[in-house]
């Protein structure tokens, strides 16, 4: 499709070739515009550069890329998320681990300490930081890039949270948490679900663990007691037929008040269990 100068904003919202939702917020990213700007503008013409912008980010969107990707952001627990191609695009079946982690938190009348595993974007760190900003928030990543976005995304919403470069549990010495969650690499190597959609497009390694998706979890679960308070939670986001299996290596491991929470499609998305 070539977009040509002139036409309507009116007229590109209802013939780009993607869906409403899309449609606008391309629209809005080119033109710098917001919702409701996008509205009170309808009639306003595209000059030529913007045109050309526009036509270069629908042809993008439309060779599969994802949609945060091209504009930048994605909104997380109410609140916006810098994204690049250096992290995972933050999920709505995520937000559960955020709520589950809060309402722990709660219960804990001294100052709570969190650490957030693999935290990528830095969602679930600066979510619960941004809601509890009297929490503790402790962030790692083996990755640089991915923490240069996680230190941005808590700049921007106000978020306290220390960062930390580490290989899972390797740089915390002898630290203690009240709680501890992740959502680590939990796909296996060779899923089909690695080639399809906006998968093709994130990180391999915060996707995939590159075996048969439990080493990640199993590390976490099996380092996690050394570095937790007694009674402490450790809470994992894993995928969609892994809660069974992850329950029983929790229960292996030691843990107790051992369960599976179900997102808002229905599915065990979160495990969890206390340190014994």
């Amino acid at each position: 499709m070539k977009i040509a100068a002139g036409t309507t904003v009116q007229a590109l919202q209802a013939g780009l070739p993607l869906d409403p939702l899309e449609n606008r917020i391309l629209l809005c990213h080119a033109l710098g515009l917001t919702r409701v700007g996008l509205i009170t503008n309808s009639e306003r013409v595209l000059n030529e550069e913007e045109a050309v912008q526009l036509d270069a980010l629908l042809a993008r969107r439309l060779g599969g890329e994802p949609i945060a990707y091209i504009v930048g952001q994605r909104e997380f627990f109410g609140l916006p998320f810098q994204v690049s191609p250096a992290v995972l695009i933050p999920r709505p079946d995520t937000e559960l681990i955020v709520e589950l982690v809060l309402e722990r938190l709660a219960r804990i009348r001294s100052t709570a300490r969190l650490l957030d595993m693999g935290t990528g974007s830095g969602a679930i760190a600066v979510a619960v930081a941004h809601t509890r900003p009297d929490a503790s928030v402790t962030a790692l990543d083996v990755s640089e890039a991915a923490l240069a976005v996680a230190r941005a995304n808590a700049a921007r919403n106000g978020a306290q949270v220390r960062f930390l470069r580490s290989d899972w549990f390797a740089a915390l010495e002898d630290e203690t948490f009240d709680l501890i969650a992740s959502n680590p690499p939990y796909i296996a190597a060779g899923d089909t679900h690695l080639a399809q959609g906006d998968l093709r497009f994130e990180p391999s390694g915060a996707l995939t663990d590159f075996a048969d998706g439990f080493s990640a979890l199993r590390t976490i679960i099996g380092g996690a007691p050394a570095h937790l308070v007694a009674g402490g939670w450790l809470l994992l986001e894993h995928g969609y037929d892994q809660a069974a299996a992850v329950r029983a290596l929790l229960l292996d491991a030691g843990y107790t008040e051992v369960q599976s929470w179900r997102d808002l499609s229905g599915i065990e998305r979160v495990s969890g269990g206390r340190r014994g």
